[in-house]
């Protein structure tokens, strides 16, 4: 008896009507340059902490930031709860561990190690005590590589076998030697494990295959980043409808053709405001495009009516250009 990991790769693991809608410019240089800057932050003799930290920044400023809250919750790592509280049901349960600790890390020949223990120890506390039936998937990342189990693995073979869970409550209530997690993972998870005989499904992906095509400025790579691109979004982690509201498809339309313009909607004292997107981050948009035009061909000479445009230069130039 073994459990095994049969890997699936990020697109095959999606759906394939989502795999077919094509991300935004705007979604994708995001998801690149996010990335991008986790990589770079990665420091091997920093602590778990910290390279927790670094992804909770990722999957939040690319993802999740106006929609979802990521945080710890007691000993857990991270999780993507439901909505933006945290009194929000959990959704996603992330274990992470820093690149340089082999010793829990999962490897093809050694599957019951510490890092899936835990996965099992934080899920038996959201699925028995919490009564929580709203997870969808659980995560182990060192940074570069990721493991994405669905949840109704863990639901069949961990929360189904009844034995399995009176030793869980066992242990929670004080009925073993101790309470400290070490006897959990050591004497309850680990000889559990060992004695499965499933295969489990996993999406498996290293983001150091992704490297190439994450740093160069060829836009025709960026196809092949699609799938990791879709596959940490809240479309696929917390089965969030993508496709169903025809508002939501317009909205995505509208973020894109601002995009496009040059612009980008905030909210200013209250008010959803539309404003010109700072030069560095909106380089070849129309606007800026046509400010050029205007400088290069000297524009406001021609004007005799400019100040009803606005007070300086750079405003007469942008509003008329807009």
């Amino acid at each position: 008896m073994a459990l095994k990991f049969s890997k699936i790769t990020p697109k095959k693991a999606l759906n394939k009507a989502f795999l077919k809608v094509r991300p935004l410019r705007s979604e994708m240089d995001l998801f690149k340059l996010n990335l991008i800057t986790l990589l770079d932050k990665v420091k091997n003799e920093e602590s778990e902490e910290h390279q927790k930290n670094n992804i909770r920044d990722f999957l939040l400023h690319t993802y999740y930031r106006a929609t979802h809250e990521i945080n710890t919750k007691g000993r857990q790592d991270l999780v993507i709860h439901t909505d933006k509280t945290t009194q929000s049901s959990v959704s996603v349960i992330i274990e992470a561990k820093k690149p340089s600790n082999k010793a829990e890390w999962i490897t093809p020949d050694k599957i019951n190690v510490k890092a899936v223990q835990e996965l099992v120890l934080y899920y038996m506390r959201e699925r028995v005590d919490a009564k929580n039936i709203d997870i969808k998937y659980l995560v182990a990342t060192n940074i570069y590589e990721w493991y994405v189990f669905d949840a109704s693995y863990f639901d069949k073979v961990f929360y189904g076998n009844k034995a399995f869970v009176k030793q869980y409550e066992d242990w929670r209530d004080g009925k073993k030697v101790t309470k400290d997690t070490a006897l959990f993972y050591n004497d309850i998870a680990k000889p559990f494990i060992d004695t499965i005989d499933e295969e489990f499904a996993v999406t498996y992906f290293d983001i150091r295959d992704y490297e190439k095509e994450l740093r160069n400025e060829d836009k025709a790579d960026d196809k092949k980043l699609i799938a990791l691109q879709k596959l940490l979004s809240p479309y696929h982690l917390l089965r969030v409808s993508f496709a169903n509201d025809s508002n939501e498809l317009n909205n995505r339309f509208y973020k894109e053709l601002l995009h496009i313009i040059g612009l980008e909607e905030v909210k200013e004292g209250g008010k959803q405001v539309i404003r010109r997107k700072l030069k560095d981050a909106s380089e070849g948009s129309m606007i800026e495009n046509t400010i050029n035009i205007l400088k290069t061909e000297d524009s406001l000479l021609k004007l005799r009516n400019k100040q009803a445009f606005g007070e300086t230069k750079e405003e007469q130039l942008y509003n008329i250009a807009l």
